[in-house]
C-alpha cells in the first residue's frame, strides 16, 4: 500500500475518478522533468507544471500558508529556515513541530522545502510555512485531546499572518462551530484550500471543510491527467491537482520517502499553485488570485461552469506566471460564492498581514494567522470526460498528485 493511501485511509477521503482528455505536457507546455536524482526525480509534476521556469519569476516569496495537519517537523534539511511559529491545539503533549505522523511535514515540504539533502522540492520554496497541529483520531484516542479540535486551528490560521490555509484533512461531518470559523477566516481575507477526500470509490460522501461554499475543494489528478477512482465527486469540488505517485514522508520516524497518493498533496500542490500567483501580484486579494487560478484552469468546457470531478479544471499557475493569462476580476467578489466578501479585500493582501503582523509585534504580542477564506462553489456536474485545453486531439495528462486527504477525525 502506498504511502499517502496507507495511513490517509485512516483519516482521509478519497476522490472521484475521471478521464482527462488531456496531457500535462500539453497542458503546461511540459518541461522536463527536475534532474536531481531520488526522491526529487520522483516529482514528475514538477516538470509537467514548469516548476523551473516559475521560480525564475518568482518562488512564493513574501506569501505565508497555514497548513493545519499533524504537525510539521521543521528539523527536516527540506525545511530548516522555512517554518515560522505556529500553533498547537490539540492539548496532548508536544507542539506544532512535533508531527506525530509525518503527513503534516509531507505537505509542508510539497508546499515550500527547499530540497536540501536531497528532500522534497515544494512548489513554492519560497514561501513560509505556518504550522498548526490537530489531532487525527487515533491520536485523539491515544492522548484523550480534545474533541472538535479543527475549529480552533482554523480560528488560529486565520488569526495569524498567513494568506493562505491549507487543510488536507477531513470529515463527513458538518458543524455550526466549524462553519462559523470558516466564515471568520473568510473574513480575514484568507485563501482556504481542503482536500475533498479519498473515498470517491467508495461512500463518496462529502467531506468538510472543503463542502462548505468558501472554502477551495480540491480533488487528485494522476500523470495522465486522469482524476483517481479514490478522489470523490461532488459540487464540491473546485479544482482538480496533481495527487498520484508524490513522494511523501512514510511515517513519523522521516527515515525515508515513499510514494503517495491522494488529495492530501493535491491540497498542497494547489496551496502552493496560489503562493506563486500571489507572490507576483502582492496587490490582489484572495479573490483575485482564486479567480485567476479558475480562469486559467484546463478544461473543455465553458469558463464558469464547473464539472463535479474537475471543478473548474486542472490548475495551472504557469498560464499566469509565465504567461500573464487570468481575469482577476474585482477584489472584492468571490468566485466560489458570488457575493460580496466584507472585509477581505484589504486584509488578505500580503502587505496588509506583514503590517498587521508588525503592529502585534509592536503591542507585545506575537501570534499566527492561518488563512481561511470561506467561498461557494459553482456546482454542476458537467463534463465526466476529461479537458482537453483547446489543442485538438490532444490528450492532456494533467499530472496530478492523488495524496490522500486527512481527516481531522478517523476516516472510514
Amino acid at each position: 500500500m502506498t504511502a499517502g493511501m496507507g495511513r490517509a485511509q485512516r483519516r482521509v477521503r478519497v476522490l472521484g475518478a475521471l478521464a482527462v482528455a488531456a496531457s500535462w505536457s500539453v497542458v503546461f507546455v511540459g518541461a522536463a522533468q527536475p534532474a536531481a536524482a531520488d526522491t526529487q526525480s520522483k516529482q514528475w509534476y514538477l516538470g509537467a507544471m514548469q516548476a523551473e521556469e516559475m521560480w525564475k519569476v518568482t518562488t512564493g516569496e513574501g506569501i505565508k500558508i497555514a497548513v493545519i495537519d499533524t504537525g510539521v517537523n521543521s528539523s527536516t534539511l527540506s525545511l530548516q529556515g522555512q517554518v515560522v511559529k505556529g500553533v498547537d491545539v490539540t492539548g496532548a503533549p508536544g507542539e506544532e513541530t512535533d508531527d506525530y505522523d509525518g503527513h503534516g511535514t509531507s505537505m509542508a515540504e510539497l508546499i515550500a522545502g527547499t530540497g536540501n539533502g536531497g528532500g522534497l522540492k515544494g512548489l513554492a520554496p519560497g514561501a513560509k510555512i505556518i504550522p498548526v497541529r490537530v489531532s487525527d483520531s487515533e491520536f485523539e484516542e491515544k492522548y484523550s485531546s480534545k474533541a472538535n479540535d479543527t475549529v480552533d486551528a482554523i480560528r488560529a490560521a486565520a488569526d495569524s499572518d498567513a494568506q493562505i490555509i491549507s487543510m488536507s484533512f477531513g470529515s463527513p461531518y458538518s458543524m455550526p462551530q466549524e462553519r462559523e470559523a470558516v466564515e471568520y477566516a473568510e473574513s480575514k481575507g484568507k485563501l482556504f484550500f481542503a482536500s475533498v477526500g479519498n473515498n470517491g470509490d467508495k461512500q463518496n460522501k462529502k467531506e468538510y471543510p472543503a463542502a462548505y461554499p468558501s472554502v477551495v475543494g480540491v480533488a487528485s489528478a494522476d500523470r495522465d491527467g486522469k482524476v483517481a477512482e479514490y478522489s470523490q465527486h461532488s459540487n464540491a469540488v473546485d479544482v482538480a491537482s496533481p495527487g498520484n505517485d508524490v513522494p511523501m514522508w512514510c511515517d513519523e520516524s522521516f527515515e525515508r520517502y515513499c510514494q503517495g497518493q491522494g488529495t492530501s498533496p493535491a491540497t498542497a500542490i494547489a496551496s502552493a499553485s496560489a503562493a506563486l500567483v500571489w507572490s507576483l501580484h502582492p496587490d490582489w486579494t484572495a479573490n483575485q488570485v482564486l479567480n485567476v487560478l479558475f480562469d486559467t484552469a484546463g478544461r473543455d468546457w465553458k469558463k464558469g461552469e464547473t464539472s463535479k470531478y474537475l471543478g473548474h479544471g486542472l490548475i495551472r499557475p504557469s498560464m499566469n506566471v509565465l504567461k500573464g493569462k487570468g481575469d482577476p476580476g474585482a477584489p472584492d467578489i468571490s468566485p466560489l460564492t458570488k457575493e460580496r466578501t466584507t472585509g477581505a479585500a484589504e486584509s488578505s493582501k500580503p502587505e496588509a498581514a506583514a503590517s498587521a503582523s508588525a503592529q502585534a509585534a509592536k503591542n507585545g504580542a506575537e501570534g499566527e494567522k492561518t488563512v481561511a477564506a470561506e467561498e461557494t462553489k459553482s456546482s454542476g456536474d458537467k463534463s465526466q470526460l476529461g479537458l482537453i485545453l483547446g489543442v485538438a486531439a490532444v490528450v492532456v495528462v494533467l499530472g496530478g498528485v492523488a495524496y490522500a486527504v486527512v481527516r481531522r477525525r478517523k476516516a472510514a
